[in-house]
């Protein structure tokens, strides 16, 4: 069995009100080296078997698809 990492974040242009709440209490609470906080999702996917190229891409398509919204996010994937 493996494990599939699937990070989803917003694009950078996109606007991160969580973020920015994260980031004003980050100044409140003293963690005045916080200069910037984007929030995001991150999915832990379990594959029965070994993780190869088309397992891969069945990840990717299910990302693509359920996920991530591809107009506003971008995603990666890992293996662990």
């Amino acid at each position: 069995m493996a494990r599939v990492v699937v990070d989803v974040m917003l694009k950078p242009e996109i606007l991160d009100p969580q973020g920015q709440a994260i980031l004003g209490a980050c100044g409140r609470l003293g963690f005045e080296a916080v200069s910037e906080v984007r929030q995001g999702k991150r999915f832990e996917v379990e594959i029965d078997g070994e993780v190869g190229e088309d397992r891969l891409d069945d990840i990717r398509r299910l990302a693509e698809t359920l996920l991530a919204n591809p107009v506003i996010e971008d995603f990666e994937l890992r293996v662990e």
